[in-house]
């Protein structure tokens, strides 16, 4: 008798185990399918002009880097090599697909004007509120501002939780009520590259591996490209703070938060994934640009198949 209450205990432990597990299996399956979820605000529209500011000392090559990094967003021709960066960036069209069927993208990109400060009008240690300030020095209007800051400035939570922010902020244009949407990276070279330069610098934390060689040969703007291509794709799928996310509004996971350390398949903690390599240089990169450029991306979630798209 009790060995018969023995066995009938584990096979009612064995199926509780199983239900339990078939029910976190259904669970997570289920985050997986609707992951970002669509929060009804308004996207991105019309011909957008995206103004970068220079914020402290950025030599001319370290600004072509990123200039060239936007015209390969909206230029999907001007790469003759694939991978390129528009093909990246089409991923994001998909978001815009879902809203509306009948259009597969709703926006255009072009690089606008460039701003230097590099008299540090605002010193060398700045809020995030000093930040939109100086995101509001681009267009008020149809923009994206991104705001970069140099090596030698510091920004409240660099480097302790995060590598940028991307966000928006209205204003009076002509006398009637509009936002633009901005972007803020810092150059972590000096300050915390295994934090916001990763995979070009040894992680501060976790799986060790050997840094890979950054395919623009300079560590700080290659890492800030990663960060600034993560961030706007999260301009782009979620602009205005109610748009495409997971989350607290205010903390959201979004497009390319949702694949963090993925830059091709076969990827894991620690290990960026198989990116091409260039044969001369051996430089890491993903991506073709403009001007021969070569850059590497981050994976972004792709909301037709619910999960994360690489390029190689």
């Amino acid at each position: 008798m009790a060995s018969f209450i023995v066995k009938l205990f584990a096979l009612i432990s064995l199926f509780n185990v199983c239900f339990a597990s078939r029910m976190l299996t259904s669970l997570v399956q289920n985050q997986q399918n609707q992951l970002l979820k669509y929060h009804k605000g308004p996207l991105l529209s019309g011909k957008i002009s995206v103004n970068l500011i220079w914020y402290g000392k950025f030599n001319p090559s370290q600004r072509a880097i990123v200039a060239d990094f936007i015209t390969s967003l909206s230029s999907p021709t001007a790469a003759k090599s694939q991978p390129s960066v528009a093909t990246w960036w089409k991923t994001t069209e998909k978001y815009y697909h879902l809203v509306n069927s009948k259009k597969s993208s709703a926006f255009s990109l072009y690089l606008g004007k460039q701003l230097l400060e590099e008299n540090y009008s605002l010193g060398k240690s700045l809020t995030q509120k000093q930040i939109v300030q100086l995101a509001s020095k681009g267009e008020l209007k149809n923009a994206i501002n991104v705001v970069l800051t140099s090596s030698d400035v510091t920004v409240d939570g660099f480097c302790v939780n995060r590598c940028g922010t991307h966000g928006s902020k209205s204003t009076l244009v002509k006398g009637k009520n509009d936002k633009f949407a901005y972007i803020w990276v810092g150059n972590s070279e000096t300050q915390c590259p295994g934090y916001c330069a990763w995979p070009f610098h040894q992680p501060i934390y976790g799986p060790q591996s050997p840094p890979l060689v950054a395919p623009n040969n300079d560590v700080g703007l290659d890492g800030m490209v990663i960060n600034l291509a993560s961030l706007f794709a999260g301009t782009a799928t979620n602009p205005f703070g109610n748009g495409y996310y997971q989350g607290p509004s205010d903390a959201p996971l979004e497009a390319a938060s949702a694949c963090p350390g993925v830059y091709a398949k076969g990827a894991y903690p620690g290990y960026a994934g198989d990116v091409l390599v260039d044969p001369t240089t051996g430089a890491s990169y993903n991506a073709h640009g403009v001007s021969g450029r070569k850059y590497l991306l981050p994976a972004l979630y792709d909301p037709s198949t619910s999960k994360c798209s690489t390029l190689v």
